[in-house]
């Protein structure tokens, strides 16, 4: 082991010492701090100015009660999070997640990941993330209301345009976003455009933001098949989840004449040999998005399979691209997608593919697209919002849409070309980590040890 190596295992074993509980936080900065490893090497300075010690750390982090009354007239406390992360770059920026399953570990390694993500689409934003144990499933709108002005009434003391920007995540969408920019702008008299992005078109939201992710998730997995000699037309895809980043990637699969074939949510997952044409996906809108109903009442309307309490991958795809939660893709669904002839896997959620599933990926020499650079098209699309906020002008979709597809394309080279140059070629999670990681620890050094 080297003198660098030996470095970073002590700053790992630190980090879990000091929050043992917090697997999904360790499991991204391993992840991080293993690819960058010959950066440090030919580079000490970051060494000597403890760049792993403090990019590791929240610059702050805000735990706060969040008392909210249902329809019954019943109290209930949740748990709020906001985790500032880094901020050398720019502003904090990040979503908010509203699921039962959040955590403070959820909320940090959501806030890490963020950190390079943001760092890879060229913009000055920093990185955070937040959001609370409320679950909107199943919730009235009036409670739903409830709750985001009672969550909004904490958060809002702690954000602002040039300060931190939340956007939506799982379980944050337009209505809750909506909800929340209401109470901020009637707690600070202040119209508060630039503060929260994903707003509705009609009060400063931004054109393409909603199919951002989906569409960006696209964008790169593109540069990796053209990278392979290959493209989308006539391509099987399997996708997980069916929210809005999956509607999205179906959308535009579609519009490159690939075939989409599998959606799910926590239930099971729908499997349509003919794929999900418009048709169908519009159907899909109206039970995801109005009716908040299951997947498998696509199945019982469309007459297809449909697979209770399982994941997608043990079918016949050349594309996967993992769309639901974190760590969703397994080592043996991943060796399962392999034997399958699967020929490139992009990570549309947040950290879907456990470390042994990426081994197996990398090994196989599947153009892997890891979640750092593949989803960054939703928080690259926040960022044309808040350009837009501080203009007070709208651009086209069409506009939005290019510098979209032209934020996509940078990432996929800076990613593509950090990789070549460490002897790691096509290996695209070593590219993104170390290509987010140089510019941020680099803005950090320059502004001081407080940075």
């Amino acid at each position: 082991m080297s003198n660098t190596e030996e470095y970073v295992a002590s700053v790992l074993k630190t980090i879990k010492r000091r929050d043992p509980n917090q697997s999904e936080f360790h499991q991204a900065v391993e992840e991080v701090f293993e690819s960058v490893v010959p950066v440090l090497e030919e580079n000490p300075t970051y060494e000597e100015h403890a760049i792993l010690e403090r990019i590791s750390e929240p610059e702050r982090i805000i735990q706060f009660r969040v008392p909210w009354y249902d329809d019954a007239g019943k109290l209930h406390v949740q748990r709020g999070w906001r985790v500032q992360f880094n901020s050398a770059i720019g502003p904090y920026k990040g979503g908010l997640r509203f699921h039962r399953t959040v955590t403070e570990s959820i909320i940090k390694f959501l806030g890490f990941e963020q950190v390079f993500k943001n760092s890879l689409t060229g913009l000055p934003m920093g990185g955070g993330k937040g959001g609370s144990d409320f679950d909107p499933k199943g919730k009235s709108n009036a409670d739903v209301m409830r709750f985001c002005q009672a969550f909004m009434s904490e958060l809002g003391r702690h954000i602002g345009q040039f300060t931190d920007v939340p956007a939506g995540d799982i379980g944050v969408g337009g209505r809750e976003i909506g909800f929340m920019v209401g109470q901020y702008r009637r707690m600070t008299n202040f119209h508060g455009t630039g503060v929260l992005t994903g707003k509705g078109i009609g009060f400063g939201g931004s054109l393409v933001r909603p199919e951002a992710t989906g569409y960006g998730t696209v964008y790169f997995m593109q540069a990796v098949l053209k990278a392979k000699g290959e493209r989308f037309k006539n391509k099987t895809v399997a996708i997980s989840g069916s929210g809005n980043v999956a509607q999205f990637a179906v959308q535009k699969l579609n519009q490159l004449r690939a075939k989409v074939v599998t959606l799910s949510d926590s239930s099971g997952y729908i499997y349509d040999s003919e794929g999900i044409d418009n048709e169908k996906l519009d159907f899909v809108f109206h039970l995801k998005n109005n009716r908040r109903g299951r997947i498998k009442e696509y199945a019982d309307k469309y007459g297809v399979e449909y697979h209770a309490s399982s994941r997608p991958w043990e079918k016949k795809v050349d594309v996967a691209l993992p769309c639901a939660t974190q760590n969703e893709l397994n080592g043996s669904e991943a060796q399962m997608l392999v034997d399958n002839g699967v020929i490139a896997v992009g990570e549309g959620a947040n950290m879907p593919s456990t470390p042994d599933a990426i081994d197996i990926f990398l090994k196989a020499g599947v153009g892997f697209g890891p979640a750092k650079a593949v989803n960054a098209g939703g928080v690259a699309t926040s960022g044309l919002e808040m350009s837009q906020n501080s203009l007070r002008y709208s651009w086209s979709f069409a506009e939005t849409d290019q510098r979209l597809k032209d934020i996509m394309s940078n990432v996929f080279s800076a990613v593509a070309d950090a990789a070549k140059k460490y002897g790691k070629e096509g290996n695209y999670v070593v590219g993104a980590n170390i290509a987010g990681f140089i510019k941020v620890a680099d803005a950090m050094i320059a502004q001081g040890q407080y940075a």
